[in-house]
């Protein structure tokens, strides 16, 4: 469980122990279960991290919805994440953050099309060793909160936690025309374990 859970869970299940101690076993019942969906939520599984080089591993968990070619051969890789999946991010390969860039939106559904356009995210740039990738962690509508725990300058290994978005999203990562990509729509990813491609 991330650190960001603490200060949400330890009241809720403060709360539900003493209703339980209380006798008031509906209230109880239902704080701890929110309680529980919380720890839930900000889980962190432990993941086995590719250590082959020139992998980009995914860096969240979910769905493809949407892959898109860019005007200079790039391409965006979408992935959706639904409220029941892992929500930490994870550093798509080894770098250097570039730079992080937070734009302020509107909270559209994460699976509308205009998402990626139009929400509120962070846009992180990380160069590595002859790649440069972009990744946008977006808000949604149930997602109001993205959270970046580095800062520019920070180097990242490859699988590494980066951030979380609270409660339903989702994560587009670009990557270079040179990259043999290795991930189709519809299939489900794991961050940090999962390969999505290979830079040539």
């Amino acid at each position: 469980m991330v650190r960001d859970a603490y200060k949400l869970a330890l009241p809720v299940l403060t709360l539900g122990i003493v209703l339980l101690f209380l006798d008031i076993w509906y209230g109880a019942v239902f704080f701890l279960l929110i309680g529980g969906f919380i720890c839930y939520f900000f889980r962190n599984p432990y993941r086995v991290i590719p250590d082959a080089p020139n992998l980009i591993v995914s860096p969240a968990d979910g769905k493809v919805v949407k892959i898109a070619d860019g005007p200079e051969g790039e391409r965006t890789i979408s992935i959706f994440l639904s409220i029941f999946d892992v929500h930490v991010n994870r550093s798509p390969v080894s770098g250097e953050l570039k730079s992080l860039e937070y734009k302020r939106g509107r909270f559209k559904a994460a699976f509308d099309e205009e998402a990626s356009r139009v929400n509120e995210q962070n846009i992180l740039t990380i160069q590595g060793d002859g790649i440069r990738v972009t990744v946008r962690q977006i808000a949604g509508l149930i997602a109001r909160r993205v959270i970046c725990w580095k800062k520019p300058g920070d180097i990242l290994k490859r699988g590494e936690l980066i951030g979380l978005i609270r409660f339903g999203s989702r994560v587009d990562i670009v990557i270079p025309e040179r990259t043999k990509l290795m991930v189709k729509v519809g299939e489900r990813v794991r961050g940090g374990s999962s390969i999505i491609g290979e830079y040539l």
